[in-house]
């Protein structure tokens, strides 16, 4: 089986090959690579060049148009113009720290507390998910007393020093903490979807008493539940039930990482966390509220929240400001007014049955799963090994980007095709999709 991927591995351009580009593409990467230093990367073996988003397209700056099933932040479509007018016009208005009143940050607050459980009825407004899920860190210790936290194998939460601590995918080389405890993701495809519940419930109940026994101290299970880096494993609705009631016997909490499945992509329900019947402690959210503006949040059970602001205080200068208020209460209106979560459950199951058939008929296309609008498309060196193959799966998101789609990769072993377009994303874009795929298939092997 091929090496663990960490995710700036994955699809990555290599800089090295600037001087085989276009004149005016090498120009655009030297610059980056003189200005952002050898650790920036880019996506596919031609970088893009883009100018112009719109809904689900892309424009490079030669006029081509791209397909665009990868970008999750703008999450109701590139530039929507209902979201471009209200952040315009309150930037025109006023924008300002938030110590002070004002009318539509409450608003907001009160919307977006709306759509999940009554028992979750505080927010703490920030900037970035890395942010939110830091402080949902920090409030988790400061209930249990603990420190110790598990995530799945190869989990991303986010790029602060302490999400990078709990994100074993990252690109970090530091050596995990010894606070932090993995659990293989539930991996549906070998394991099966009957068993994985109890199965990753065994394995979290080990990861604690490992804990336990290192003398750590159990605070919290962060897990996103769509399990996106891990590679795409939604489950059946239901199976994470068991592994948070054991988080909770052994006095942790639950944090529902949502920037991702968050938001009505999973199709099902608003939130990730809906589909498994579960009310989280708290939950951790990003940039797909805003549509791309910079703003996330973290909602938390009451007595949690006051028990964290009795030891420590905190504030977050511009989290929650009138502009992004303005974004995320666009966001709302257009998820219910265009009835994108709908639109996500058809179409994302259209677009699973069409890619099952797309890959019956070969050897290399094990298996194809997901959740509304976030799928995964495992890409194997044959069904019966299942053993998964990077290399062929970086063709087809290769061969993809040079038919005008734009996917990605995902999984510990960077072989499964990440597909998260905007909840724009229709049956008319499936068949643009698919013959992309079926054609980039054929070509890679």
């Amino acid at each position: 089986m091929e090496s663990t991927r960490k995710i700036l591995d994955l699809n990555a351009f290599d800089m090295n090959a600037a001087d085989t580009l276009a004149p005016a593409v090498t120009s655009l990467v030297k610059r980056r690579k003189k200005t952002f230093g050898p650790t920036s990367m880019l996506f596919y073996e031609r970088p893009l060049n883009l100018v112009k988003g719109e809904g689900v397209w892309l424009y490079d700056a030669d006029g081509t148009r791209y397909l665009d099933a990868y970008n999750n932040v703008p999450s109701v479509g590139h530039c929507h113009p209902r979201v471009v007018e209200a952040i315009s016009r309150q930037l025109g208005t006023l924008n300002t720290h938030t110590r002070y009143l004002y009318d539509n940050i409450y608003t907001y607050a009160e919307r977006l507390l709306g759509t999940m459980p009554k028992a979750v009825s505080n927010i703490v407004f920030t900037c970035t998910g890395s942010e939110s899920g830091d402080l949902a860190l920090r409030i988790a210790r400061a209930v249990t007393g603990g420190t110790g936290f598990i995530v799945t194998d190869n989990a991303y939460h986010g790029n602060t020093t302490t999400m990078t601590e709990i994100s074993p995918s990252s690109a970090s080389a530091e050596p995990r903490p010894p606070y932090v405890f993995l659990v293989q993701a539930p991996d549906t495809y070998r394991y099966g979807s009957e068993a994985i519940g109890h199965r990753f419930a065994q394995e979290v109940r080990e990861a604690i008493a490992a804990m336990k026994a290192a003398g750590i101290r159990l605070a919290g299970f962060n897990a996103d539940s769509i399990f996106s880096s891990d590679g795409v494993f939604p489950g059946a609705p239901g199976f994470l039930a068991e592994a948070v009631k054991a988080v909770r016997d052994a006095g942790g909490v639950y944090i529902a990482d949502e920037v991702q499945p968050g938001f009505g992509r999973t199709g099902e329900k608003m939130w990730g966390f809906e589909r498994h019947g579960l009310v989280p402690d708290m939950i951790v959210m990003g940039k797909p509220m805003g549509n791309g503006y910079p703003m996330g949040g973290v909602a938390v059970k009451p007595a949690m929240l006051k028990a964290f602001g009795s030891k420590s205080g905190y504030f977050n200068t511009f989290g929650g400001n009138p502009v992004a208020a303005a974004a995320g209460l666009a966001v709302l209106d257009v998820l219910k007014d265009e009835g994108l979560q709908q639109n996500s459950l058809e179409t994302g199951a259209y677009l699973r049955a069409e890619l099952r058939n797309a890959g019956a008929e070969g050897d290399r296309i094990g298996d194809v799963r997901g959740a509304g609008l976030y799928i995964g498309v495992e890409v194997v060196k044959d069904k019966a090994s299942r053993e998964p193959d990077r290399k062929l799966a970086e063709k087809i998101v290769n061969g993809m980007r040079e038919r005008n789609v734009l996917i990605g990769t995902a999984g510990g072993h960077g072989n499964v095709l990440k597909i998260r377009p905007p909840l724009c994303f229709n049956r008319e874009h499936v068949g643009i999709f698919v013959e992309a795929f079926k054609g980039a298939l054929a070509a890679a092997t």
